[in-house]
């Protein structure tokens, strides 16, 4: 455990619990809404954000939040309104936002391609303390919106015509959770890396939907295994002196598979005890005797 002793560790130990809980909070709302992928658009745009950090001499991490949000924003509004060409419209928003960054970066006099990986699959020495700060903070938004407005944000994502005749502010609730959806991004950027992130965000929750169908048990078996994989996965990058995004993704689908191995024969029994039980009720029942029949006429 000499790891502990370390203050470059202790900040990646931080960060890593902090990307464990947000990561899946977020992404199980983006699960229900089958956008699975959004994140991985908005990693794309938040490296134009870093890469104005670079070159203005500012935190990357803020910088990479105000575009992350905005580009998030933009990608919402393009969902809801862009008929015909939105999909066109968000390709060039995502490599458009990739490729700014990467000309950022490199045109400013302190970035460099090491900087630039350590943005794209994470790394545990760049991790600083004003980081683990600004990380603290969006975390502590990301659990507020999450857990705060549970409710409705699950039913924004399960049924939005339902929400809307409900009363909810469904418009707000979507840019809502786009724009906590870009912040987390920004939050897991220094551990698991812009490219890996959208996998955290989805895999610990298909993970937990192995074992539950409720969503408040999916929810909090996701943060669970979100939070053990990039713990174990940043200690690992530590002995082996590996990639600390890539260790924790893997970590993440290997826990997935597990699980999927371990509730497949579950699934069968509760399946055969579900028909056994529905033939039962159609059986036929017993026949009586009437105290009428007894008597002799």
């Amino acid at each position: 455990m000499e790891f502990l002793q370390l203050a470059f560790m202790q900040r990646a130990l931080i960060a890593a619990v902090l990307v464990g809980i947000t990561a899946p909070a977020v992404g199980i709302y983006l699960v229900q809404r089958r956008q699975a992928l959004m994140g991985d658009g908005i990693g794309h745009v938040a490296m134009t954000g870093v890469g104005l950090g670079f070159l203005l001499n500012a935190s990357p991490v803020w910088m990479a939040t105000a575009v992350a949000v905005a580009g998030a924003v933009a990608m919402e509004l393009i969902r809801a309104y862009g008929k015909t060409r939105g999909d066109l419209a968000l390709a060039l928003l995502f490599y458009g936002g990739m490729a700014g960054g990467v000309l950022l970066i490199n045109l400013s006099p302190t970035g460099s391609n090491a900087n630039l990986n350590s943005f794209l699959f994470g790394s545990l020495s760049t991790v600083s303390a004003e980081d683990v700060t600004a990380i603290g903070i969006l975390a502590a938004f990301v659990v507020l919106v999450t857990v705060g407005l549970r409710r409705q944000l699950f039913a924004v994502s399960q049924d939005e015509e339902f929400a809307r005749v409900t009363g909810l502010p469904v418009r707000f609730l979507n840019l809502l959770i786009a724009v906590t959806a870009a912040v987390t991004v920004t939050v897991a950027m220094r551990v698991v890396g812009l490219l890996l992130v959208s996998a955290l965000m989805v895999v610990p929750v298909a993970a937990a939907q192995q074992l539950s169908r409720s969503f408040r048990t999916t929810f909090v078996l996701a943060v669970v295994i979100g939070t053990g994989v990039t713990l174990a996965g940043t200690v690992t990058s530590y002995y082996q002196d590996v990639p600390p995004g890539a260790t924790i993704v893997l970590l993440a689908i290997g826990v997935f598979i597990a699980l999927t191995l371990l509730a497949t024969p579950l699934a069968r029994r509760r399946a055969r005890a579900a028909e056994a039980a529905a033939h039962a009720c159609d059986a036929p029942l017993p026949a009586t005797r009437r105290p009428a029949d007894d008597v002799k006429v």
